[in-house]
């Protein structure tokens, strides 16, 4: 899959923001049909970043959220300032 169509934009929420600043995680919006590995890949493409784990949910409304536990500290805060989500 293209690294595009995996990763579609942020999510962001009170409680994405809180995960920022504490665990060093940031939440996109993803492609339902991909996995962890290939969002794994798609972020590492895109961003330029090493990333621990990553989380999925698929929540309510069907829309799939990934959670991205980065290796570098603080580089979830310096990545969403550089995206602009702050």
């Amino acid at each position: 899959m293209n690294a595009y169509s995996v990763i579609i934009k942020p999510h962001v929420t009170e409680k994405t923001m809180n995960l920022i600043d504490q665990n060093n995680e940031i939440t996109f919006v993803v492609n339902r049909e991909s996995n962890k590995g290939q969002i794994k890949r798609a972020f590492e493409e895109l961003y330029e970043e090493k990333v621990a784990r990553v989380n999925t949910h698929i929540t309510t409304s069907g829309v799939k959220v990934a959670y991205i536990k980065l290796v570098e500290e603080e580089m979830a805060e310096e990545l969403a300032v550089r995206i602009g989500v702050f």
